[in-house]
C-alpha cells in the first residue's frame, strides 16, 4: 500500500492530507450532532430543568420576552455555528478528484516526454508503467472524494434535523412562557 502511495507522486500527499482532515471533521461533527440531537429530543419541561448549552441563549431570550424574529436570529446563530466544517468537507470532495486529475496530467506529460526522448525506440513497458503510475492519483482522489461527499450529505441532513428540532423546541418553550 505504501509503495502504491509513493508511486502516485507528489500529489498523493495533499490527497492524504485531505483525507485525514475530512475524517477528523466528519467524526467530530457526527459526535457533535448526535449530542445536540439527543439534548433537543427531550420534553420541553426537561429542557427547562437541565438547559442544554445550545438552548441557554434561546431560553434566556424567551425569559427576557424577545420577539419571534429575535429568537429566530438566536437559533440561526446556533445553526451557523454547527455548520462550521461542512464547507471544508464540501471543498475536499471537490478538490481531491482535481488533485488526482492533476497528477494524471503531469504523469501523462512525463510519459509523452519519454516518447519524445526515445524517438522511434519507444519501450511500451516503460510507457505503460508511467501511465499506470499517473492514474494512481486519480484513483486516490476519487477514493477520498466519494466517501467525503457521502459524509457531507449525511451531515447536512443531520443539521437539517437539528434545525427543525431546535425550531420545534423553541416554539414549544415560547408557547409555555
Amino acid at each position: 500500500m505504501i509503495a502504491l502511495f509513493l508511486k502516485g507522486g507528489v500529489l498523493m500527499w495533499p490527497i492524504l492530507l485531505c483525507s485525514v482532515v475530512a475524517l477528523a471533521i466528519a467524526l467530530s461533527k457526527t459526535l457533535q450532532y448526535r449530542a445536540v440531537l439527543s439534548s433537543l429530543c427531550r420534553a420541553p419541561a426537561a429542557l427547562l430543568d437541565e438547559q442544554p448549552p445550545m438552548l441557554a441563549a434561546l431560553l434566556d431570550g424567551i425569559a427576557r420576552g424577545l420577539d419571534d424574529r429575535e429568537l429566530s436570529l438566536i437559533g440561526t446563530r446556533h445553526i451557523r455555528e454547527l455548520e462550521k466544517g461542512l464547507g471544508v468537507l464540501s471543498l475536499i470532495s471537490v478538490i481531491t478528484p482535481l488533485l488526482g486529475l492533476t497528477g494524471t496530467v503531469t504523469g501523462m506529460i512525463r510519459a509523452f516526454q519519454i516518447i519524445a526522448g526515445a524517438g522511434s525506440q519507444v519501450n511500451p513497458g516503460l510507457l505503460a508503467g508511467g501511465i499506470w503510475e499517473a492514474l494512481l492519483t486519480t484513483a486516490a482522489g476519487l477514493f477520498v472524494a466519494i466517501p467525503v461527499h457521502i459524509a457531507h450529505h449525511f451531515l447536512e441532513e443531520r443539521l437539517d434535523e437539528i434545525a427543525l428540532s431546535l425550531q420545534e423546541t423553541a416554539v414549544a418553550l415560547a408557547e409555555g412562557r
